[in-house]
């Protein structure tokens, strides 16, 4: 029985010759076929199916609307006119009888669904008051041609009186007319009955809701996706409202963004995976596998529109502890694998679609060799080319989208999985890993991991497309194939080799951007320090040794780059070549079809091959990730539960009691780490060094009582603090605390302060009590601050507080602390860096009043307010000495010397007195606060661009490149593009000369049989060309003019190879040249930038340029340019063939072009934004968690950590929602693309088939435009794809600019005639300096005059903002003079270089800032010391044996000297200081934050080492400069009083005096 013929089966169907069964024109004429078929069936199908959807739309109250009701009439009509005409067909029994009936059943059914849909359309919310959707009337009109052939076909045989049927069907074909004219007529002009409670609206193209009005949809209400209907999902209309918006500018933040879909939201994936994880740890307890429970359904869709109120959706359930011995990829499987397989299916078929061109372009192309070829035939493989290519595109786009889905899920679910843990595991386990490695796990191997949705699929399809390309192939030249077969599988293991040097090399580069990184981020958290010792150029040489490391390793990952693009750009050329040669050579002739069909299957053979190293690298990076965050989730949790005591004291009393307890650093077994957590070293833990150990602990503390921890720097208190809030690990002994479940209220030393508002930060996420709030600012000395803040509370105090001094930040974490109304207080020395009347105030209002009756634990080192307390503890090399009152302590402590007193009574200030100036480290509080408020909005959010890039942009990377350089690299791309068109041409001109020469072989072995263009694929007389005898030589048998095409073909091809490798490599030079640039005019003009810059930018801001930014310049910019640059030059080729071989094409081109480019602009602006807007959300997102982690002490001590969770939850959605949207807007602009080129494909094809039937047409151009056709799709997608990712990674240009050429900077001059030595006295001279940091704001400094003598000591002392700092920023020159000048040794400052003057002056500033890295570095980072004054330095400051016990000059201080304690930073900054020969020293309080013993012997040292300098300090402790030769008390920027201590403290009048007076008390 013989196989089933389509051809006999459309034959029979409209009874036709089974030769030619599809005719398309006859007798002047279209045939009655293809009338039915295509232009009948066709389009009533699908007026059927999309009828067919809105069967279900939602309904209410039906409103009487005239336009609706005479379209129902109409279509009544047309269901029994096709009725009637349908039992006609029947009845008349013709040869079309079975067409006929096809064609009006399909239309009954159309019409019949169409009434349905109608129906329920004039009911529904969403399109009663519109006119409908407008594709059903567009298919409406698609039939319309199918009724005019028709009428013509049937005017000629219908007056026929003897056939009465015919005349019928007639009539009814003509009266068919009036009810569609109608249906059209109601469509355009719909009327709407006035009295109806609604207006018209223009359709929104959106099917289910919303219209196009005056004002803009409101998008940052609406869901994404849920709610819309099948078609809007296909073309995803549904986003079309937000594109209107995005088209029109308006797409300015997240409150114009829409909502994600319900199954999509953070807090419904991590439930679903929660569950899953649950249900995996559940079987691996039980030891049970399988199937399991599948952790519930996946939560089903919402609406379009969210409800009021209800624009984040409220937390269903608290979030599971995540723990167990679990593996993640599991769990992922388990949540997300069903979904994720069934995508596969898609994969498949999408890829299997994708060879139909090939196959189908080979038959065209053979069929257009046949002049005898039916044009049915044409027709036909014409429609299998469009059915191919459109169904391929639906199948691709849904694949891409739905992973994109499933990779936003797997992110929701790992970034909160590892938030989550990290809230939640023991210090031990976490300082296994540092701050930035966290990070990294939520960022870079979350990416990684994401990533692996997208290649786990590639992985297995790849090799399936690989080997289906080689089976085509092998059928299309035989065994020829080996040849460029050959060829590409050498270059597999060289791409193996190359990704894996790449890789090698990039593990190196990123460790030396790391380093690059962590040296910048040091220079922004110490810059204050760095200009102060004019240590730039050091830094800068570092930083610049650091990046020439990173580019010798990014120039090699080019260059190997650049052979991969070489090999990737030649190889289809080679292969092709070897190919033909080797097929020409074993005798066979070339004919367009096997050319043709050969070059597009060797383009699909060659994608596997390059592609598959990469992807398998892209896996196995997922794995390592994968397991990295593994290790993480595997830490063990915080254990409270094992870690207290449940046994109650027996003293009910007590509210804390430890036993006998030891307590560590490290784990049980020592591990964990030689320093404490780099997460928490901003909690004040410094104390833990890994060598220290609390010991033999035994303490009881009271309810309600007073402890006051005291001890030498590094004894332990911190620890003692940690102890008790459960951070350490206890190696033995019991600790139980009263209502620990109710939390701690905790000041940590160094106070972590949040990125909010000043309110924020003290109501913590709790209720706003105004009464009890102002109790809270009042007592914590806060009321004047608010006062002096631009917005009171509701100033954002920036990054870590950076807009707040050092004794600010500390009463502010203070009242945070009291606000929580907690049982148990613990205070790490919140009065260190406050001055002695405002530490009174705190101890009497606070500590002592509102905070009266909890329990209280106290460190510090202030010995005066010791006798208040109940108890005190005396510790000492990590266990307490001593517990006992304060009369039995205090004579253990040595306290400073006696200081005078007034007797004036500090109660009658009440605490209303401002407090010191206490640790703006240089700058005054009033210049930041000016500063931020200028440059940073409200919510203190990056500045994000709007709108397209600038020239300015594009030409600044020109400039980095190089212009002669950068046009070398365009001319290579444009002729390595003409070449390999020309290659192309040339091969098609051979095919044309062999065929219209009948060139045959010259021994005539090479029989016609062979050669028949009509040899199919799969034919079944044989699938591959024969060989030739094995008696002749192949050589031989090869004629001149084969050979001489042979050889041009081969030199063109050669040529190609050349310009490829010239193209790629001068690329990569062109890149490393930019990426040097860049970089270096960046940090160049950073570390020249002014410290109001630094003051009012966050660190993380800065830092971003020199991370991601550069990193962007350095490897993302490169990457998508090129592949830009080739599509660019690609499409022009592409375009040029096409138009040339078929001018026709140009027809088809012009609309095409037109409808192209206003969808890519369309897209494109929104595209942009949304875009900028997932990196303006990215940010918050992981600055949250670095926040988190910097806190992570506090957090957990107040039990906020669910609070924080759902922080990070709302941040992760915010990101979601621009990132699907983002993803969703390129699925949008794909399809769109997609049908672009399958109406272009299908055009040219078309045109082609017509050419054959009325004129000749060469198959060898036909087949060359035809190829290209085939990739115009890829084309034209990758064209926008890269141009809209090549604007993005060109933000990053933009943003290096705009620092490198918009930055305020130093003035760089330089003063050649200030001699060495210089200055030599130190005589320094104010004369009416007037000092303001902005316009319109009061003088920081006015008019102030004075003289400092050679040598001598002055103690600076006032109140805040009275402009003791400023004096030191004039003569430093950080910030400039408004009128006046400031002489040192008689000469003017400002005439002098800023080196010149810094250089000669030394300061130590009271933030201790220390450097990564060993003490040597940190004491002289330039090397100017030899060993022995460095050691001398570190005894005359205490500190010998702390490092001799760290190991000595080169032992590592820890990331910004987290191995130190706050006091022992401070003595090493001290240290530093000493070693300047400066004549002049200004000191800002440097020793706030050691104990009183330690004090006393560091005033003695300074008094020492500088007996015959100039010092000028700044006076936090009254007792350090009341030795001074002279004490200056400034107020409001002017001098009040300037003389000696005793002097001043005659006067009970005085200001100074009072000042002394509160001190005392």
């Amino acid at each position: 029985m013989g196989g089933f013929d389509p051809a006999e089966l459309i034959a029979g169907l409209c009874g036709t010759d089974a030769g030619d069964p599809f005719p398309v024109w006859q007798n002047g004429t279209i045939v009655p076929c293809f009338n039915q078929l295509v232009l009948g069936v066709l389009p009533h199908s699908g007026l059927a199916v999309c009828s067919a959807f809105y069967l279900s739309i939602p309904r209410r109250r039906p409103i009487l609307q005239y336009g609706w009701t005479l379209r129902l009439v109409s279509t009544l009509l047309l269901v029994l006119l096709f009725t009637v005409d349908l039992v006609l067909a029947g009845l008349q029994r013709q040869v079309h009888l079975y067409l006929d009936c096809l064609a009006d059943g399909c239309a009954l059914l159309a019409w019949l669904l169409h009434l349905a849909a109608s129906l329920a359309l004039q009911v529904s919310a969403a399109w009663s008051h519109r006119r409908g959707p407008t594709l059903l009337v567009l298919l409406i009109l698609l039939s319309v041609p199918n009724l005019v052939f028709t009428l013509v076909a049937g005017a000629s045989t219908a007056l026929d009186p003897t056939r009465s049927l015919r005349l019928t069907r007639f009539m009814l074909a003509a009266a068919r007319t009036l009810p569609l004219a109608a249906y059209l007529l109601a469509w355009a002009f719909p009327c709407v009955y006035s009295g109806a409670a609604y207006e018209l609206q223009i359709n929104s193209g959106v099917d289910d809701g919303g219209a196009l009005e005056s004002a803009p949809p409101d998008t940052g209400a609406m869901v994404a996706e849920d709610g819309s209907g099948c078609f809007s999902r296909l073309f995803y209309r549904w986003l079309d409202p937000l594109l209107e918006r995005g088209r029109r500018g308006q797409l300015d933040g997240l409150g114009h963004v829409y909502h994600l879909p319900r199954a999509l939201r953070t807090g419904v994936v991590t439930r679903h995976f929660s569950r899953c994880w649950q249900a995996s740890q559940q079987e691996a307890s039980a030891g049970v596998r399988g199937g399991g429970p599948r952790g519930g359904e996946w939560p089903r869709p919402v609406s379009r529109h969210l409800p009021a109120g209800s624009r984040t959706p409220p937390q269903e359930e608290a979030l599971p502890e995540l723990g167990g011995d679990v593996r993640l990829l599991g769990v992922l499987h388990l949540a997300f694998g069903w979904w994720y397989y069934a995508l596969g299916v898609l994969k498949l078929v999408g890829n299997l679609l994708g060879f139909a061109g090939p196959l189908l372009l080979g038959q065209l192309v053979g069929f257009m060799e046949d002049p005898d070829a039916p044009p049915s035939r044409g027709a036909l493989v014409t429609l299998g080319l469009f059915s191919s290519s459109l169904l391929s595109a639906f199948l691709r786009n849904l694949y891409g989208f739905h992973v994109s889905k499933v990779a936003l899920s797997v992110r929701a679910a790992v970034v909160t999985a590892i938030y989550g843990k990290a809230l939640r595991v023991g210090r031990v386990g976490l300082a296994r890993f540092s701050l930035g490695e966290v990070v990294n796990l939520m960022s870079t191997d979350t990416d990684r991991v994401v990533n692996f949705c997208n290649s786990f699929h590639e992985l297995w399809s790849l090799p399936v497309q690989f080997s289906i390309a080689l089976y085509l192939l092998h059928l299309q030249v035989g065994i020829a194939f080996l040849g460029g077969l050959g060829v590409a599988l050498l270059l597999v293991p060289l791409n193996k080799l190359l990704a894996s040097r790449i890789l090698d090399n990039n593990k190196h580069m990123l460790r030396y951007k790391d380093s690059r990184v962590k040296l910048v981020t040091e220079l922004l958290f110490g810059v204050r320090v760095i200009k102060f010792y004019t240590w730039e150029p050091h830094f800068a040489h570092k930083i610049s040794d650091c990046r020439q490391r990173e580019l010798s390793h990014l120039k090699t990952i080019k260059y190997l780059d650049a052979v991969c693009v070489y090999t990737w750009a030649a190889l289809p050329v080679v292969v092709s070549i070897l190919t033909f040669l080797t097929y020409v050579l074993l005798g066979h002739q070339l004919t367009a079809t096997k050319v043709f069909t050969t070059l597009a299957l060797v383009g699909m053979l060659i994608l596997p091959l390059n592609c598959f190293p990469w992807v398998l690298n892209g896996v196995l990076e997922a794995y390592v990730s994968l397991e990295r965050i593994q290790r993480f989730l595997q830490l063990p949790n915080q254990d409270l539960q094992a870690y207290y005591s449940l046994a109650a004291p027996e003293d009910q009393q007590t509210s804390v009691l430890l036993s006998e307890g030891s307590f560590s650093w490290l784990g049980l077994g020592g591990t964990g780490g030689s320093d404490p957590p780099g997460p928490r070293r901003d909690e004040g833990s410094g104390e833990g060094s890994g060598s220290l150990l609390l010991h033999a602990l035994d303490l009881s503390i009271p309810k309600g009582s007073l402890v006051v921890v005291v001890g030498r720097v590094g004894c332990g208190k911190s620890s003692l603090l940690a102890a008790i809030t459960g951070e350490l690990t206890r190696l033995s002994g019991a600790v139980h605390v009263v209502g620990r479940e109710g939390g701690f209220g905790l000041a940590t030393q160094e106070p972590w302060i949040q990125h909010a508002t000043v309110r924020d930060n003290i109501l913590f996420g709790r209720k706003y009590d105004s009464v009890f709030y102002q109790a809270v600012v009042e007592a914590c000395a806060l009321s004047d601050d608010l006062n002096v803040l631009p917005q009171g509370d509701r100033t954002e105090v920036g990054e870590n507080g950076v807009t707040l001094s050092g004794g600010q930040k500390a009463r502010l974490a203070l009242a945070r602390a009291v606000y929580m109304e907690k049982d148990i207080y613990l205070l790490d020395d919140p009065l260190a860096a406050v001055d002695a009347q405002v530490a009174q105030h705190l101890m009497q209002k606070c500590i002592m009043g509102i905070l009266r009756g909890k329990t209280r634990i106290l460190c510090t080192h202030r010995i005066e307010f010791v006798e208040r307390a109940d108890l005190v503890v005396l510790m000492d090399n990590g266990t307490i000495v001593k517990t006992g009152t304060p009369s039995e302590i205090l004579p253990l402590v040595e306290t400073g010397p006696k200081r005078h007193r007034n007797g004036r009574n500090a109660e009658q200030k009440g605490g209303a007195e401002v407090e010191l100036e206490e640790g703006v480290p240089s700058l005054e509080v009033e210049e930041k606060l000016v500063m931020v408020e200028e440059d940073e909005d409200r919510s203190g959010e990056e500045h994000k661009e709007a709108g397209g890039l600038a020239w300015a942009v594009y030409r600044a990377y020109w400039r980095a490149v190089g212009g002669a350089l950068a046009a070398a690299i365009l001319l290579s791309l444009l002729l390595m593009q003409a070449s390999k068109n020309v290659s192309d041409w040339w091969l098609s001109h051979w095919i044309s000369e062999l065929r219209n020469n009948g060139s045959t072989w010259s021994n005539g072995s090479y029989t016609e049989a062979f050669t028949s263009p009509h040899l199919l694929l799969f034919s079944p007389g044989g699938l591959t060309a024969p060989l030739c005898s094995p008696t002749a030589s192949p050589f031989s048998n090869i004629s001149s003019d084969v050979k001489f095409y042979l050889t041009v073909y081969a030199s063109i091809a050669s040529a190609n190879t050349l310009f490829t490798a010239a193209r790629a490599f001068l690329f990569a030079y062109g890149a490393i040249r930019a990426a040097t640039v860049v970089h270096d005019r960046l940090l160049g003009r950073v570390l020249q930038a002014t410290m109001g810059f630094f003051d009012a930018t966050p660190t993380g801001r800065v830092l971003n340029r020199f991370s991601s930014d550069v990193s962007g310049v350095d490897d993302g910019l490169p990457f998508v340019l090129n592949i830009l640059l080739a599509n660019m030059f690609s499409m022009v080729g592409t375009l040029a063939v096409m138009a040339w071989s078929l001018p026709w094409v140009l027809a088809a081109l012009l609309p095409l072009a037109l409808l192209y480019h206003r969808t890519q602009r369309f897209y494109r602006h929104s595209s942009r934004e949304l875009k900028r807007l997932s990196s303006v959300t990215l940010s918050p997102l992981y600055s949250h968690f670095s926040e988190t982690l910097s806190g992570l002490a506090t957090i957990r001590a107040s039990h906020a950590s669910a609070r924080f969770e759902e922080e990070s939850v709302r941040r992760l959605d915010n990101n979601q929602r621009c990132l699907f949207l983002s993803n969703a807007a390129m699925q949008w602009l794909d399809i769109r693309l997609q049908l672009v080129g399958v109406a272009l494909v299908t055009g040219i094809s078309t045109i082609a088939v017509l050419q054959h039937r009325y004129g000749s047409v060469d198959p060898g151009l036909v087949g060359l435009s035809l190829s290209y056709s085939l990739s115009i799709t890829g084309l034209l997608s990758g064209l926008i794809f890269s141009f809209t990712q090549t604007e993005m990674q060109m933000v990053s240009v933009e943003r290096t600019e705009e620092y490198s050429t918009c930055l305020p900077t130093e003035p760089q001059d330089h003063n050649p005639q200030v001699p060495a030595s210089w200055p030599e006295r130190g005589q320094l001279e104010f004369n009416g300096v007037v000092l303001c940091y902005r316009e319109g704001l009061t003088n920081a400094l006015d008019g102030v005059t004075l003289r400092v003598h050679p040598g001598e000591k002055v103690g600076v002392v006032g109140r805040t903002g009275s402009g003791k700092s400023s004096l030191f920023l004039a003569v430093f020159r950080l910030v400039e003079l408004n009128q006046g000048a400031i002489l040192l040794d008689g000469l003017d400052i400002s005439t002098l270089g800023l080196v010149q003057l810094r250089s000669r002056l030394a300061i130590i500033p009271q933030d201790p800032f220390l450097f990564s890295g060993s003490v040597r570095e940190n004491l002289d980072p330039c090397g100017r010391h030899p060993d022995q004054r460095l050691l001398a330095a570190v005894q005359d400051c205490h500190l010998e044996q702390l490092v001799s016990r760290m190991g000595g000059l080169d032992a590592e201080v820890g990331d910004r000297g987290s191995r130190l304690s706050l006091g022992q930073r401070q003595l090493l900054c001290l240290a530093r200081a000493l070693l300047t020969e400066a004549n002049v020293l200004c000191i800002d309080e440097a020793t706030a934050s050691v104990d009183q013993q330690t004090d006393r012997l560091l005033q003695e040292t300074i008094r020492d080492k500088f007996r015959d300098k100039t010092v000028l300090t700044i006076a936090h402790r009254i007792n350090t400069i009341m030795d001074s030769d002279r004490v200056l008390v400034m107020h409001a920027g002017k001098v009040v009083e300037f003389d000696a201590p005793a002097a001043l403290l005659q006067n009970d009048q005085s200001l100074f005096s009072r000042l002394v007076g509160g001190a005392d008390e």
